[in-house]
């Protein structure tokens, strides 16, 4: 059974994200499925720290973007989610394209929480990451 209020669709999200810090890091969605959403990021110099590696912060520009736009696919159509919190531990250097999936520990009326586990190009879990949200109203527009 999905969780879903507004079916989540990679292409009409890749296109949302035009212009924005995902699209400069090389985020890129992939799939979704009825519990979670899948992404990508690129290890290049857009994205990488002075050793090579996945920089740490791109991490967590992945991991919010991911979970942001789930839990925004999850609200009813008068409300969206911004951040409250982010945490991430990075446990392994993050080599070549990262992969993220996020799934809800918590879809609430006035908060959500979400896991983001981004993996390597070898299936090595490199980074664990936990989004919180808050539930608003949406702005009038």
């Amino acid at each position: 059974m999905s969780i879903w209020k507004l079916e989540p669709s990679p292409a009409q999200i890749n296109e949302m994200l035009e212009d924005t810090m995902a699209r400069i890091l090389g985020i890129e969605f992939l799939e979704a499925g009825d519990d979670y959403i899948k992404a990508s990021m690129p290890l290049n110099n857009k994205t990488r720290q002075y050793m090579g590696h996945i920089h740490g912060g791109a991490n967590v520009v992945l991991a919010e973007t991911l979970a942001n736009v789930a839990c925004n696919h999850c609200c009813d159509e008068n409300k969206t989610v911004v951040g409250l919190e982010i945490n991430a531990n990075h446990l392994r250097p993050g080599l070549g394209t990262v992969t993220a999936i996020t799934r809800p520990i918590h879809i609430g009326r006035t908060t959500m929480v979400w896991e983001v586990k981004i993996t390597d190009e070898n299936n090595k879990l490199t980074c664990i990451s936990r989004f919180t949200g808050a539930v608003i109203d949406k702005p009038a527009s």
